[in-house]
């Protein structure tokens, strides 16, 4: 697994002096949240917590008021700084960082979208989309140039001189979403972003999050206490309770194996066939070839993998079709190129599960799942899709 953001047994504890240094030795003799509370009027935030989370990934954690999921995501820029425990970006413990080089991976590293908008009411749309811009010195053309690009990305477009009374609630969010993405953070916090908005626009907020994923390419952590918006946007969801994680893994793995029966009371509602996804039940690809790749290697490829066929991209990842051992084996052809088949329709990533069924039912090959800019992201198989629809 490509480990981009490494949580390793963070905890959290808020209080001050001695009774913090109390509630510290308590925490690590094992005392229970309540028991830490009673004796040092200290409160738990965050217990134990362990995962990783790949480049790229849109990684939800999901929990009830109070189970410490928007204290955990603010101690991913420091604004919570954890008690015990690691958080390693790239390599990079950041909580060894010092104040200068903290400051510099906030402005540069990283943006955290609020559920309160958090806008600038004496700044236009743009001149608020700007000022993450501003603060680092950008060149004022330069900075328009890229404002006005997120703004469009998020559908804004026309909207640059209004001011935030004369917005929307939905507006309001997409305003905060170019402003973080202008930047160009490599990781998006994103707390409980959609929680006042009313349900017809979260929904399109949701949509547009999608959408915007395969244009923007960041790593997203996102905070909810819906599990219905947990599976229809995570590639993997984290569900919390007393600032611990009880299940991590994708959204098909809550329904095949419930951790408990506190996971199976938290999902007992939740229609997957409304929310599954594409990208939520595809497998990894072992591999997949170029199309300027030899012959002789791709064919030794498959032969690595006792595989019969292997998917082929071209220098952008952009799936071009499908290669058999066969065709690699009876050619003499140098480059795989010309024997490249493409007879296998694709499917959005994006996409409900349940419209992938005639496909797979038309094909003896896995349906390979692309973005929306047509980049290979993975494949479904007959197996996959059943097990998750039962």
């Amino acid at each position: 697994m490509n480990k981009y953001v490494e949580v390793n047994d963070l905890q959290l504890i808020f209080g001050k002096g001695k009774k913090l240094e109390k509630a510290k030795e308590l925490q690590k003799a094992g005392s229970s949240n309540e028991e830490i509370r009673e004796k040092t009027g200290c409160a738990v935030g965050v217990r134990h917590v362990n995962f990783n989370v790949k480049k790229g990934e849109l990684f939800v954690i999901v929990g009830l008021s109070g189970s410490g999921k928007s204290s955990l995501i603010r101690c991913f820029n420091l604004l919570n700084r954890p008690t015990f425990g690691q958080i390693k970006i790239d390599g990079i413990d950041i909580m060894e960082l010092n104040k200068k080089d903290l400051l510099e991976f906030r402005r540069n590293n990283i943006s955290m979208v609020f559920q309160s908008f958090g806008l600038l009411n004496h700044r236009t749309v743009l001149r608020n989309v700007e000022y993450g811009l501003e603060v680092k010195k950008i060149d004022p053309i330069m900075r328009t140039e890229k404002a006005l690009e997120s703004i469009e990305v998020v559908g804004l477009k026309g909207w640059e001189e209004y001011y935030p009374y004369q917005l929307s609630g939905g507006m309001k969010q997409r305003v905060g979403l170019a402003r973080a993405i202008t930047t160009e953070p490599d990781i998006l916090l994103m707390d409980e972003p959609y929680g006042a908005l009313d349900p017809l626009i979260r929904r399109d907020m949701q949509n547009e999050l999608l959408n915007l994923e395969d244009y923007i390419d960041k790593t997203i952590i996102f905070i909810t206490h819906d599990m219905n918006e947990a599976f229809k946007l995570g590639d993997r969801i984290a569900l919390m309770k007393d600032g611990e994680i009880v299940q991590l893994g994708r959204p098909k793995d809550f329904f095949e194996n419930p951790a408990d029966d506190y996971v199976k009371d938290f999902i007992a509602d939740v229609d997957k066939t409304q929310v599954l996804r594409a990208k939520q039940i595809m497998d990894d690809l072992p591999f997949v070839l170029k199309e300027s790749d030899s012959r002789t290697e791709a064919r030794d490829m498959l032969k690595k993998y006792n595989l019969d066929y292997a998917y082929v991209v071209d220098d952008f990842s952009k799936y071009v079709g499908y290669i058999t051992l066969k065709k690699l084996t009876d050619s003499r052809v140098h480059i795989i190129k010309e024997l490249v088949l493409n007879d296998i329709k694709t499917f959005y990533r994006q996409e409900f599960i349940k419209d992938l069924i005639p496909l797979l039912g038309d094909t003896d090959y896995e349906v390979p799942i692309v973005d929306s800019q047509n980049r290979l992201k993975g494949t479904v198989c007959k197996e996959s899709l059943l097990s998750s629809l039962i």
